[in-house]
C-alpha cells in the first residue's frame, strides 16, 4: 500500500519514540510519576472508605461514581501542568535550538512530546488507580474488571485531551507565563464556565418550570456534549451500572443519542484537532 508523501511525516519514527522516552524518563526522574500515582491511589482509597460515611468499604462501582467528580477536576489540571511548558519551556531554555540542530522534523518533536506526556499520564493513572483497585477488590471481595478497565481507559482518554490542549498553548504562545495563564483559563472554561453559560442560556430561553418538569431541551445536551468533561462523564455513566443507576436516581437519564461510539469520537476528535493544530503552529514558528 502506497502512502501519500504528505502523510509520511505523521508516521511515528525512531526519533519520535526517542523524544517520547526522554519525556517519560525526565518525569520519572523528577518524581512526577510517583507523586501522581500516589495522589490517584490515595484519593481513590479515601473516597472508597471514608466516602461511605463510616460504613466501611464501598464497591468499586460506587467508588468510581465518587471519583468521577475528582477526576474531572484533577486530571485536566495535571495534564495541562505537564504539557503547557513542554514546547515554550524548551524554547526559553534554549534547548529547542539544540533539538533542531539534529536531523529532526518539527512534527517529530511534537509527536514525541505528545506520546511521552500521554505515557506519563497513563502510567500514573494505571499505577495509582490500579493499586487502589486491588486494595478495594481485596476488601470488598468482588470487582467488575471490565468496568474498572473502562474507567481507567476513559480517564486516560480525558487526560490526553488536555495534554493536547496544553501542547497547543505551549506551541502557540511566545512566553511560558502566557501559556500557563491560558492553561488555567482552559481549565476554568471546561470545569466551570461552559456548564454555567449553557445552563444560564437554557433558563433564559426556556421556562424554568418546564425545565424542572421535562428536563433540559435537546440543544442543551448537544452543547454540553461538546465539552470533553461532559463527554467523559456521560461515557463513564452509561457504561458502568452502579454509576448509571445513581445518575438516573438523582439526575435523570441521558438522551438516547448519547452512545459510547459518539462520546468516544468526541474525545478523540478533541485530541486529533488540537494535536494537528500544535503541529501546524510549531512547523511555522520561528525558534
Amino acid at each position: 500500500m502506497n502512502i501519500p508523501n504528505e502523510f509520511h511525516s505523521f508516521i511515528p519514527t525512531k526519533s519520535v519514540f526517542t523524544i517520547a522516552k526522554k519525556e517519560i524518563m525526565d518525569n520519572i526522574r523528577s518524581r512526577w510519576v510517583i507523586v501522581l500515582s500516589f495522589i490517584f491511589a490515595l484519593l481513590t482509597i479515601f473516597v472508597s472508605y471514608f466516602g461511605s460515611l463510616g460504613e466501611g468499604w464501598q464497591s468499586l462501582g460506587f467508588t468510581i461514581q465518587g471519583m468521577m467528580s475528582l477526576v474531572q477536576f484533577l486530571i485536566p489540571i495535571i495534564a495541562l501542568t505537564l504539557s503547557y511548558g513542554s514546547v515554550i519551556g524548551e524554547i526559553e531554555r534554549g534547548s529547542m535550538s539544540a533539538f533542531l540542530s539534529f536531523p529532526l522534523k518539527r512534527v517529530e518533536i511534537i509527536l514525541g512530546k505528545f506520546l511521552g506526556l500521554s505515557g506519563v499520564l497513563a502510567i500514573s493513572v494505571l499505577l495509582g488507580f490500579g493499586i487502589a483497585g486491588i486494595i478495594i477488590g481485596i476488601n470488598v471481595g468482588e470487582i467488575n474488571i471490565f468496568e474498572f478497565l473502562f474507567f481507567l481507559f476513559s480517564s486516560i482518554l480525558l487526560g490526553i485531551v488536555f495534554i493536547c490542549l496544553g501542547l497547543f498553548t505551549s506551541s502557540f504562545f511566545k512566553r511560558r507565563s502566557t501559556a500557563m495563564g491560558m492553561s488555567v483559563f482552559i481549565w476554568f472554561l471546561f470545569t466551570m464556565i461552559w456548564s454555567i453559560v449553557i445552563s444560564g442560556i437554557a433558563f433564559i430561553l426556556v421556562d424554568s418550570t418546564s425545565i424542572m418538569s421535562d428536563g433540559f431541551p435537546d440543544w442543551f445536551f448537544m452543547a454540553d456534549m461538546i465539552n470533553p468533561l461532559s463527554s467523559y462523564n456521560a461515557l463513564v455513566t452509561i457504561n458502568i451500572e452502579a454509576v448509571s443507576n445513581l445518575s438516573q436516581q438523582f439526575i435523570g437519564s441521558y438522551p438516547e443519542y448519547y452512545t459510547t461510539p459518539l462520546l468516544t469520537f468526541i474525545l478523540l476528535l478533541w485530541i486529533l484537532v488540537f494535536l494537528f493544530l500544535s503541529i501546524l503552529i510549531f512547523k511555522n514558528r520561528d525558534v
